[in-house]
């Protein structure tokens, strides 16, 4: 998986797939564990794992099958 993040708060993922999806992470920011994403520079230090990413300093992640079905589970 390849990211970029643009703001705000929207990850665009590119998977091995070649699908490329607009994942804004907006209706998660009122869970604590993901609260900090609410702080632009925060938001923007994630690490990419390849199959998952991270936000280490606050111990949050998501993996690839979650970002890959992100419309599914949020539905």
């Amino acid at each position: 998986i390849k990211i970029e993040t643009k703001i705000p708060l929207t990850l665009v993922c590119t998977f091995d797939n070649g699908i490329v999806k607009h994942i804004n992470l907006q209706s998660i920011t009122h869970l604590p564990v993901f609260s900090f994403l609410k702080n632009e520079n925060e938001f923007k230090e994630l690490t990419n794992h390849g199959y998952f990413i991270e936000w280490k300093r606050h111990e949050a992640d998501l993996s690839a099958d979650t970002l890959l079905n992100w419309n599914v589970l949020m539905s």
